[in-house]
């Protein structure tokens, strides 16, 4: 792995033209951006909820993330390449047949990042309109995705309860270093009250087709803004973190808004959303609002421990994933 990382920052190693990459790492992929292109490959890991540790398993996923990603990027995703090694170097190839094929990578194009949502954000440059066109267009998808009863299950109290047992499970690691105790008891015995006291609410939104094939990470880093809105980098690897209730999708934008202090902006889209799709589910949201920060407490938790990652990279980890269990804790109290 090291070795394929290395040689991947060599411009020539890339089939288009390219004079520089950069290399950003998530604890799933490292992602080698050049000056046209982006290529994303995902490292060799198993999670349980994830795993990419067959080169197999990794081909598959890669055409997975092309083909959902189509729905709401269509222009952005372009196709999956091979990663071959010629016994010398590892490069990404068109064909596969200049050496052995030992990964594969989804290749994009490369995207204005003044124009994500998260950067517009940051220089006060995210307006009303484009909350407004943003709340259309998931209301249309969020509309027009797949449904069906296989899909539906996953709305149901007790198959959702999976996801937010998990999350419990592989945090208890992680107390006292970037959730304490109190807080993740807390949280716990918040979300075991509210399956308990709204069971009824899961299986109306059941019946109301409500559970749709989503987006999954719907954040404002995963949003462009330019002319047309792309929508990018969805679930690809569970189909479990996809088939959720459309609200449990909106949510994780709005806990991202209020999490970077944006609770205007998060009240205003929550308003065209709501009107647009006359979804008045508040309680259910605040629900989904505390398993989106949670969901990101855990995630961000994970660096810790990818021994590829600096150690005041871990730092920064560490306080950001502190920040997402606070915001889970302050929606229970709401």
């Amino acid at each position: 792995m090291q070795s394929l990382m290395e040689d991947l920052m060599d411009p020539a190693a890339f089939p288009d033209t390219t004079e520089c990459i950069k290399l950003v790492q998530t604890h799933i992929s490292m992602v080698y951006i050049g000056d046209s292109f982006v290529y994303k490959i995902k490292k060799p890991v198993n999670f349980g909820f994830l795993d990419f540790s067959s080169l197999e398993k990794r081909h598959y996923y890669c055409q997975q993330e092309l083909n959902l990603n189509k729905r709401l990027a269509k222009t952005l995703y372009l196709d999956v390449l091979p990663v071959v090694f010629d016994g010398e170097k590892h490069k990404i190839s068109l064909t596969g047949k200049n050496g052995d094929i030992v990964d594969y990578a989804v290749r994009m194009k490369k995207i204005s990042e003044r124009m994500l949502m998260k950067s517009l954000y940051e220089r006060n440059e995210l307006t009303a309109k484009h909350l407004e066109d943003l709340a259309h267009l998931l209301h249309q998808f969020h509309t027009t995705a797949m449904h069906s009863s296989e899909i539906a299950e996953f709305g149901k109290p007790d198959m959702f309860r999976i996801n937010t047992d998990e999350n419990f499970v592989q945090t208890q690691k992680y107390i006292d270093i970037t959730i304490n105790e109190k807080d993740f008891k807390s949280i716990k015995r918040w979300t075991d009250h509210f399956y308990l006291n709204n069971r009824e609410t899961f299986f109306t939104r059941i019946k109301n087709n409500k559970i749709r094939d989503c987006h999954g990470d719907l954040h404002m880093e995963h949003i462009s803004l330019e002319d047309p809105i792309a929508i990018f980098d969805c679930i690809e690897f569970n189909d479990r973190f996809r088939y959720t209730d459309t609200l449990a999708d909106i949510a994780f934008l709005l806990m991202d808004l209020e999490y970077r202090n944006g609770k205007s902006f998060s009240d205003a889209l929550w308003r065209y959303y709501s009107r647009i799709s006359n979804d008045k589910e508040i309680a259910l949201l605040t629900f989904y609002k505390v398993y989106r920060a949670y969901v990101r407490g855990k995630v961000i938790s994970f660096q810790i421990d990818d021994p590829q990652i600096s150690a005041e990279k871990k730092e920064d980890a560490t306080q950001t994933a502190k920040r997402y269990f606070m915001l889970a804790k302050s929606y229970t109290t709401i």
